[in-house]
């Protein structure tokens, strides 16, 4: 029997397997700046005010969206947000109908793998606070 993620729709998935579909890499809680000309999007250092940098997690997840307007929270019914979230972003990969990676927390089993494989922002992030907010460019990784 296949696995939830490869048999299901995003739309189909319960509360518990969408949850489950996060990584917890923390790249889709950076700052982006999307380039007005060709709208590529550009990943940033920066943290959001709410991300935990030494965990990947962030710290209000319930009232994210409340607590910071901006927040993009995923939902099969919005797809407009999967092009920002990153290229190993589960709900992006399933979405494209691609498969997931194989360091994936749900293919190994290990939720630590995502850090261990490097695929994961931890370690590389700053918080919100530290940053010069009138230059982002300047964090562009």
């Amino acid at each position: 029997m296949q696995p939830f993620w490869q048999t299901k729709k995003l739309h189909e998935l319960t509360k518990d397997e969408w949850e489950s579909l996060c990584d917890g890499c923390a790249k889709c809680c950076v700052h982006k700046l999307e380039d007005e000309d060709t709208g590529m999007v550009h990943y940033t250092c920066i943290a959001c005010r709410l991300l935990d940098v030494s965990t990947c997690r962030c710290t209000g997840y319930p009232d994210r969206h409340a607590l910071v307007t901006e927040c993009a929270v995923l939902a099969a019914d919005r797809p407009e947000y999967f092009p920002w979230m990153p290229d190993t972003c589960a709900y992006r990969l399933r979405y494209e109908g691609k498969p997931l990676p194989g360091w994936h927390p749900l293919i190994t089993g290990n939720p630590a793998s995502v850090h261990e494989h490097g695929a994961s922002a931890r370690k590389k992030l700053i918080p919100e606070f530290l940053a010069d907010e009138d230059h982002l460019e300047k964090y562009i990784v």
